[in-house]
Formats: C-alpha cells, structure tokens, sequence
C-alpha cells in the first residue's frame, strides 16, 4: 500500500475513536465521582499517551518533519496492520458499548458504580486495554516510520504497566470478594484459555 493510503487508514481511525468516545465522555461529565485516584504521574502519563497515539502520528501524517525516520513495509503487513486496527475499533466500541455509565478516563469510582461482567467483560476485565495495544500495534504496521510507528507502543505501554494494577486495587477496594473472583475467572487483556 501506498503511504498516502496508510495515512489515510490511520486518521479514519482516529476519527472512530473520537465518534466512539465522545458520548461516553459527554456521560461521564455528569457522573458523581466518590473515589478519585488520579495521580500527578497518571496525568504525565495520559499526556505521554496523547503524544504518542495523537500527535506525533498526525505530525508524521500531515508534515514532513518525521520522514527521516522512515522505512518500507511490504505489504502484507500494511494489510495485517489494517485488520489489527479494525478488530482494535472493535473492541474500543464494544468496552465502551458494555460498562456503559461505568467508563471513566481516569481512575475513579461513579456513585452507583456496578460490576460489569457480561459482554465482553465476561472473559476479558480490560477489553479497552486490550483495544488500545491493538490500536498502538497497528499504529506500527501501518506508520512506516521509527518515530510516529512505535511512539504510541512506547507511551502506552508506560501508562499500562504504571496503571493497570492501581486500577485493580480501587476495583478490589469497591468490589472485594466479587472482583477476586472475577480475577480468577478472566484474564486482564487476553481470555484465559485454561
């Protein structure tokens, strides 16, 4: 595939994103909050991510200023990068579609919070985890480029391994018993198997 196509490819999805997201955090705006656990490293970090899935690909996307980093792909993974992004879609539309009230972007609990566990959330407790690494593996398949291609593998990774078990925590917290079981049935980005 031609770059002008990938480009193209990856800016649609950035608009799904937003079209996905936007109800949600509209919701959200109105929502109670009893239990706020954003951290100043947590905002470093969401802004880290905002570099790296937003605007330095659109930097690549709409400037040269990144070509210098460039390299060829063949085209079968432009292709496998194009179906990662779809099922990665996918997935952000169903997590989001599934907790309904229950999304926020940060750590915090809503007042009259509930446990999702149906849906998607029936094998996965992070299907939106699991959305987002899609997303940044595509980023990298259909990005040929060193910088814009792994900066959001690189941000998003750092907020996940920084953020994932202090989002366990405050489930464990709200939920004790109920979410140490729903622990032990699901896997937390990936279905478990056995």
């Amino acid at each position: 595939m031609d770059t002008l196509t990938l480009k193209v490819v990856y800016v649609a999805g950035i608009v799904a994103y937003f079209i996905i997201r936007s109800p949600h955090q509209q919701r959200n705006k109105k929502n109670q909050i009893t239990d706020d656990r954003k951290t100043f490293l947590e905002k470093l970090l969401l802004i880290f991510v905002f570099l790296g899935m937003l605007v330095i690909p659109n930097v690549y996307v709409f400037s040269p200023l990144l070509s210098f980093a460039d390299y060829k792909l063949p085209v079968w993974v432009n292709v496998l990068g194009v179906c990662v992004y779809t099922v990665s879609m996918y997935l952000f539309w169903r997590s989001h579609h599934d907790l309904g009230q229950n999304w926020s972007p940060t750590l915090e609990v809503r007042a009259e919070h509930t446990l999702i566990t149906n849906g998607i959330y029936q094998s996965v407790r992070h299907p939106m985890y699991s959305s987002v690494w899609l997303w940044c593996l595509a980023q990298a398949l259909l990005l040929p480029n060193y910088i814009a291609g792994f900066s959001g593998l690189i941000s998003f990774g750092a907020l996940y391994f920084l953020r994932v078990g202090n989002e366990e925590k405050m489930m464990l917290d709200q939920f004790g018993d109920e979410y140490q079981g729903y622990m032990q049935r699901t896997g937390r980005v990936l279905p478990k198997l056995f």
